[in-house]
């Protein structure tokens, strides 16, 4: 395998499932792999903690222009290998493709990136600017340890990778999730009518929110579609002979890039007052929310990004895309940003998940030119 794979396939034997989820070690394993990895190549590296024992990895590559920065991020976490129906920790190579949890998802970006600091660092070459990689936790999740990377951090431009199918992200949805709680009555089944059944009134509220839907439909955003509304989780009640005295939703709403979390909010609340005789609210604390991405055309990052893919001959087009990342939280700090690596969104968490292995080989000389190329 080229140094990119086997990189990858070394990324992949480590279990860094995310703590969140059953089971999961966390990122300690993968991080100090990262670090020893670059270490090893004599490129400058240091833990930054995010919990006592989670922690990023930072890289550091020197340029030419101390004062400019540019950061490639890609996270550590995976999610659950509950239900894979591969063997999760043994990376296999078959038809083009390499399998394995995080493959796609997003390994194989990650791998591009390290390759890259090391091929330069190889060359000898001084990029324009400084380089700083950043190895993240918690992205799968609560994106913690993009946050805590923020902290502080300036930087003329960013590429976070995630699969895009090798196609250069400038707009990404937010989201607002939240948990719908009813309150009702108890009573005895035999005799309903004494109680206020809480699932019968969700039933209503439910309603609503898919008929509210159809309009969310028409709030359109040239790059990344309509805002929607998904119903994740229900639960509700204690026993079948017991009239439910409560019910509770949780939902994920996907915010176009110039929506705000407190307006999506606030509808939801005017939402639930409409329905009269339903004791309905929103909880607190508000289970995520995260800003949409929306980066202009002619930043800098994006010009030369699409500069860069098209000296490539590779598609040079910048596009959206439905889904979030830690890019966002990369915009909000002030650093224009970009989304871009191999595999497609498709394959991330999926029972078999793989990534193309001439996409991986493509990001990683995409990373590599860039870095060559990029100055603000």
């Amino acid at each position: 395998m080229s140094p990119v794979l086997q990189t990858l396939a070394d990324l992949v034997r480590i279990n860094s499932v995310n703590t969140a989820y059953a089971g999961g070690p966390g990122e300690a394993m993968i991080g100090d792999y990262v670090m020893q990895f670059c270490r090893s190549h004599g490129i400058e590296c240091w833990k930054q903690p995010v919990w006592p024992d989670r922690h990023n990895v930072v890289a550091r590559l020197p340029g030419k222009n101390a004062q400019q920065r540019v950061v490639l991020e890609a996270h550590l976490d995976t999610v659950s290998v509950q239900g894979m129906t591969i063997d999760p920790f043994e990376p296999r190579l078959s038809a083009g493709k390499l399998y394995g949890r995080g493959a796609c998802d997003t390994k194989a970006g990650l791998a591009g990136m390290m390759q890259a600091l090391v091929s330069l660092k190889q060359e000898g070459f001084t990029p324009p600017c400084e380089v700083l990689l950043a190895a993240t936790v918690d992205e799968e999740y609560s994106y913690r340890g993009v946050v805590r990377l923020c902290e502080g951090l300036q930087a003329q431009a960013a590429i976070v990778a995630e699969p895009t199918e090798l196609k250069l992200v400038v707009a990404t949805k937010g989201v607002l999730r939240c948990r719908i709680h009813v309150r009702g009555r108890s009573a005895h089944s035999s005799k309903p009518h004494l109680g206020i059944n809480a699932i019968s009134h969700m039933a209503r509220v439910i309603a609503a929110l898919e008929a509210d839907q159809s309009a969310l439909a028409k709030q359109q955003h040239p790059l990344v579609g309509g805002s929607t509304c998904n119903i994740g989780v229900i639960s509700g009640g204690v026993q079948v002979n017991f009239v439910p005295d409560h019910c509770s939703i949780e939902i994920d709403r996907r915010l176009l890039p110039g929506e705000r979390a407190e307006d999506a909010l606030a509808h939801y609340r005017a939402l639930l007052h409409r329905l009269k005789g339903i004791d309905a609210e929103i909880e607190e604390p508000l289970l995520l929310v995260d800003e949409a991405l929306d980066t202009p055309l002619d930043s800098s990052v994006v010009k030369i990004a699409s500069e860069t893919l098209t000296s490539l001959g590779m598609e040079s087009t910048p596009l959206g895309v439905p889904f979030g990342c830690d890019a966002s939280k990369l915009s909000r700090a002030g650093i224009p940003s970009v989304v871009f690596g191999p595999g497609s969104i498709d394959q991330a968490h999926t029972a078999d998940e793989f990534v193309e292995v001439d996409q991986v080989e493509a990001a990683f000389e995409f990373y590599r030119h860039f870095l060559r190329n990029f100055m603000h």
